[in-house]
């Protein structure tokens, strides 16, 4: 298959998802202008992390006025599943250049991965993989940066009285939720909800942190329990 063919159907392939997608990029959108961020600064910061969990999470932290630093700490440490993400998906594309291999990480998402990943059990060839992962990843990026234009302008028109205060923890609970399907992932929710709770008073938000670092410790710990048993 030529290189547009392969394009299209990595771009056909996120379809299904963006009624999903969609919806979290205008929130994300409107609650950066909720949050009192400029309109500039709404779209870098769209531009910039292109990945939602941690995009929301910061516009919170920067809301509450959260040290820089700990606003980029948190972002990494939500991001930490691109490093695995990474390693997995390495290997299609080794002999790549650095610059696609560049492009190929800043588009790089929980969707993208799975779909392309899947792709290749197909064993379409190295140049088909890079196609086809560009079409899917592109299209993503494309219609999350188009839905968060679209939330932070709307978000900007909004009069006062129809604020999107809830949206962010809404939106985390709704992240949230479809990921919880086993023991671990239950017990990591568990002890990161309550850490969270007692550690609601902390300077900085540092019970942000201390509740991400707790449910990670609590999910390696109960996984290795599992496969111990």
């Amino acid at each position: 298959m030529s290189q547009r063919v392969l394009f299209v159907a990595g771009a056909k392939a996120t379809a299904p998802l963006l009624l999903g997608i969609l919806p979290f990029a205008v929130i994300a959108g409107a609650t950066a202008v909720a949050a009192d961020l400029p309109l500039l600064a709404a779209h870098a910061l769209s531009f910039v992390i292109f990945a939602g969990a941690s995009q929301l999470a910061t516009i919170e932290l920067l809301d509450r006025g959260t040290p820089i630093a700990i606003v980029v700490l948190t972002a990494l440490l939500i991001n930490l599943r691109m490093l695995m993400y990474s390693a997995s998906i390495a290997p299609h594309f080794k002999n790549l250049s650095s610059k696609w291999k560049t492009l190929i990480a800043y588009l790089l998402t929980d969707q993208a991965f799975a779909l392309s990943i899947a792709r290749y059990e197909q064993e379409i060839s190295e140049v088909g993989k890079r196609w086809f992962y560009l079409g899917a990843a592109f299209s993503l990026w494309f219609f999350w940066q188009l839905g968060t234009a679209a939330g932070i302008y709307m978000g900007a028109a909004l009069p006062p009285e129809l604020s999107f205060e809830f949206a962010i923890p809404l939106t985390f609970m709704a992240l949230l939720f479809p990921l919880i399907r086993n023991r671990p992932s239950w017990i990591a929710a568990a002890t990161a909800a309550v850490v969270a709770v007692l550690g609601h008073g902390l300077p900085f938000n540092l019970g942000f942190i201390a509740a991400a670092l707790s449910g990670s410790v609590a999910a390696l710990l109960a996984e290795g329990w599992s496969h111990a048993h």
